[in-house]
């Protein structure tokens, strides 16, 4: 059979069959998981980041404070307005570090969450909050 024998339709198809693009199967079953398993730990990282925000606002209203019993009891009353204590291992305010720097109250706060993702698998996140 020569090219002319064959439908021109036909011969077309062969032409495009050739050429085509895209992902396979294999690919998309792949690249499915992936993004699951990362909007999995977005998903899991979401209230840590949340909980370090406001710790975030808790430190800049503490730091208004002129002693250090001052800055602990601001704090306490932030952190209460902003539910830190719902968290799991809640900070306290004897974990705050106050010190004075260039005549300003500096409140710095150093813990860690431990975001737990399957089986023995922990996300472990080293935070460093600071009221500046």
């Amino acid at each position: 059979m020569t090219a002319a024998t064959f439908p021109i339709a036909f011969r077309r198809n062969l032409r495009f069959a050739a050429t085509q693009r895209g992902i396979s199967f294999v690919s998309l079953c792949l690249l499915v998981v992936v993004l699951v398993f990362a909007g999995y730990v977005v998903f899991r990282t979401v209230p840590v980041v949340t909980e370090y925000l406001a710790i975030q606002r808790a430190l800049k209203q503490a730091a208004t404070g002129a002693t250090v019993l001052e800055v602990r009891q601001l704090f306490e009353r932030q952190a209460s307005i902003d539910y830190l204590d719902q968290y799991a291992d809640p900070v306290r305010s004897q974990d705050l570090s106050v010190t004075k720097q260039n005549g300003v109250v500096v409140v710095e706060l150093e813990y860690t969450r431990e975001v737990p993702l399957f089986g023995p698998a922990y996300l472990t996140y080293k935070l460093h909050a600071t009221s500046n």
